[in-house]
């Protein structure tokens, strides 16, 4: 027999191992192709039997009488059986199959296992060892990075160092100079005075040895004119006061590094387990407070994704983007590429803006004021749009028959990803064509906000369904009908509903509602400073609000 191949092979024929086998020698037990069976019969020293391969007997001989082989099938006892092993009532009552019909049945469902390995699992296992290859190459890259940026970080501190020291001998310097010429002129008075005193002294010893009357009698005493010294100079010298290294302080200044986060597939959750402590917990306020409002111009307003945390790109019922502050000034607008109004918006990490359009079924991105077309989609309408934490784009989409709703997750213009139904096969989202805004949070759960079925729905980072949240139980005078969504830093998630906001914990408890006045809330995002940014459809605003 050949010898064992791999899952991806086809079987091949024994003979030429080049074609697919078709027939099988039961004398010779091998495999043939189509043309080596005529070889094989060529060689008439022997009684030759070939059949098709999925008719071949059973080489199978019975443990039980070695001079018989096995032409039968116990369904019950799950084995092959010979005639004899039949009628000795040893499996009396027990249903007995054709041991041929029972192989064909095998093999059939053998090929099928190996067709679903060839295709599906195979394939996807190549793809895995793939992404890893890249990841590993782009984790090279990355950390080179980081390390030029330490690198570069330490030498601006450096320099920063080097400036001060500098600044201190300069000053040093010139406190130096400043003393010596203190002491300087303060030696000037005194040797001035010296140099008078000497000449008097002179003056006196001529007088005294001249024995002369007339100079004697005109002499005039100076003394009292030196009684009272010349000050002198009292200098306080500087002194350096270094203070000690606060290596905190330190560390601040050189900046810090984000967390590392490690994601670990088991079968089919992703569960993430990251490196590093939560981030600090912020309490939610007992009362949110709006501290912005921005005027956008539009008629009315759609989507709002935060830049930074005083400028926020929005789009509504025109072909224009804008860009502005919280003061309502206009910093940038671009209009669609194709003139037609934008779905939705949302800010890469990389600070870039992609936006969908529904009509030409493409999703945009805009850099430096130029727009590149990235994907464009066949029989699928996409939506709403979001940026993951990873730099990925997700992207709810319907059919064009408008009966099928999906999630779908793109690297660059790659689909990595396609979220559509659960465990049993059903649906996860409605077909309704109306909102379906989505955020992935910071467990790396995708949350969308399914307006017409009336539910946020939240899978994990694999797809599996985890929960799905109908609206406060509490409630019901009002139906629960979610729009804009968001997540922050604490994994909360916030959906728009009506006049208010409702905050859920990571888990989809109802933890609080905010008011704050809204005016039929749509699109929100969160800044880094977990600052709520809130559209207001009708009135085309967009509230800023605190409420952490």
């Amino acid at each position: 027999m050949h010898p064992r191949r791999s899952a991806q092979e086809v079987l091949l024929c024994d003979l030429c191992e080049t074609v697919p086998l078709q027939s099988h020698c039961e004398l010779c037990n091998i495999n043939l192709c189509k043309a080596c069976v005529g070889e094989h019969l060529s060689d008439s020293s022997k009684r030759h039997n070939v059949v098709p391969f999925l008719h071949r007997k059973s080489t199978h001989k019975c443990p039980d009488h070695a001079d018989k082989h096995c032409e039968f099938y116990c369904e019950k006892c799950d084995i092959p059986v010979c005639s004899t092993c039949v009628t000795s009532g040893k499996h009396k009552g027990h249903e007995i199959s054709d041991i041929l019909e029972k192989l064909s049945a095998k093999t059939e469902s053998l090929q099928k296992d190996l067709e679903e390995l060839e295709t599906r699992f195979y394939p996807r296992y190549e793809g895995m060892v793939s992404d890893v290859e890249t990841e590993k190459a782009e984790l090279e890259r990355n950390y080179g990075k980081l390390t030029t940026d330490a690198d570069e970080q330490g030498e601006i501190l450096h320099r920063e160092i080097t400036a001060i020291v500098n600044q201190r001998k300069s000053a040093i310097a010139e406190m130096k100079i400043k003393h010596l010429d203190a002491l300087n002129k303060n030696t000037e008075e005194i040797t001035q005075k010296m140099t008078e005193l000497k000449q008097i002294m002179s003056d006196l010893k001529s007088i005294l040895k001249s024995n002369d009357v007339s100079l004697t009698s005109t002499y005039k005493s100076r003394n009292s004119e030196f009684k009272t010294l010349p000050p002198k100079v009292r200098v306080t010298l500087p002194s350096l006061s270094p203070q000690k290294i606060n290596k905190d302080q330190l560390n601040k200044m050189f900046g810090s590094l984000s967390p590392l986060s490690i994601n670990t597939e088991h079968g089919d959750t992703m569960k993430s387990a990251e490196a590093v402590s939560s981030p600090p917990v912020k309490p939610l306020l007992d009362e949110p407070r709006v501290t912005a409002t921005i005027d956008t111009g539009y008629e009315y307003l759609t989507s709002v994704s935060c830049l930074s945390e005083d400028q926020v790109w929005t789009c509504g019922n025109n072909n224009t983007m804008k860009l502005l502050n919280l003061q309502s000034k206009l910093l940038t607008s671009i209009q669609t590429k194709s003139g037609d109004t934008p779905r939705d918006i949302a800010v890469t990490r990389d600070g870039d803006l992609v936006y969908t359009d529904s009509n030409t079924k493409t999703i945009n991105l805009i850099r430096n004021k130029q727009i590149q077309t990235v994907i464009t989609l066949q029989g699928w309408i996409p939506r709403y749009v979001c940026c993951t934490a990873g730099n990925d784009l997700l992207v709810t989409m319907l059919s064009d028959d408008w009966k099928q709703s999906k999630v779908v997750r793109y690297s660059g213009s790659t689909e990595k990803q396609s979220i559509q139904f659960d465990d049993q096969g059903r649906p996860l989202y409605s077909s309704g064509r109306y909102t379906k805004y989505l955020s992935e949070n910071r467990n790396l759960d995708i949350c969308v906000a399914d307006f017409d079925a009336s539910a946020v729905v939240v899978v994990n980072q694999s797809g599996k369904l985890r929960f799905r949240y109908t609206g406060h139980p509490s409630n019901t005078k009002q139906p629960f009908t979610p729009h804009g969504i968001t997540t922050d830093s604490q994994s909360h998630i916030l959906t728009a509903d009506y006049h208010r906001i409702h905050i859920l914990d990571q888990d989809g408890q109802f933890l609080r509602y905010i008011h704050c006045d809204l005016k039929c809330p749509l699109g929100l995002c969160v800044d880094i400073r977990d600052n709520l940014f809130v559209v207001e459809w009708f009135i085309a605003k967009v509230k800023k609000i605190q409420y952490l």
